[in-house]
Parts: structure tokens; C-alpha cells; sequence
């Protein structure tokens, strides 16, 4: 589970067995979970996250949006 961006006390990474999905990210935070497409960004579940913290998550995916794609293609090799 390689870790790609810390923003504050959110964790952005990626699961090996990925591959086979779309392009996204897995954002963690405490016990709060949450997945999100990388291209375009968008959520695609979560637990514990509150629709305040979901907006700012999704900011950083927007602000970080390049490198997240470069780590994800680096990463499985596209």
C-alpha cells in the first residue's frame, strides 16, 4: 500500500491488487475511509467522512490531481 500524498492527517494510497480498476485513490483519516475515481475525480464511497471533509478530500484531489495520476502510472507500470 504505498502511500502517494499527505495532505494534514489524510493518507492518500493506492492497494496493489488496483490494477484492474479504474484509475483512484484510497484516502484514509483516523478510522474514516473513503475511495475516489482519479479521472475525472469523483467519490465512490466512504465511511465515517463527513460531507465537509468529502469536499475538502475531493479539493486536494483536484489540486493534486497530476501527481496522483503520474504515482498511479508509475506505480502499475502504464
Amino acid at each position: 500500500m504505498p502511500t502517494v500524498l499527505r495532505v494534514g492527517s489524510y493518507r492518500f494510497f493506492f492497494y496493489a491488487t488496483d490494477r484492474d480498476e479504474p484509475m483512484h485513490v484510497h484516502v484514509e483519516c483516523g478510522d474514516n475511509v473513503a475511495k475516489f475515481w482519479v479521472d475525472p475525480v469523483r467519490l465512490q464511497n466512504s465511511h465515517g467522512f463527513n460531507r465537509s471533509e468529502l469536499n475538502r478530500i475531493y479539493d486536494i484531489i483536484k489540486k493534486h490531481h497530476e501527481k496522483l495520476k503520474k504515482a498511479w502510472n508509475d506505480y502499475f507500470n502504464y
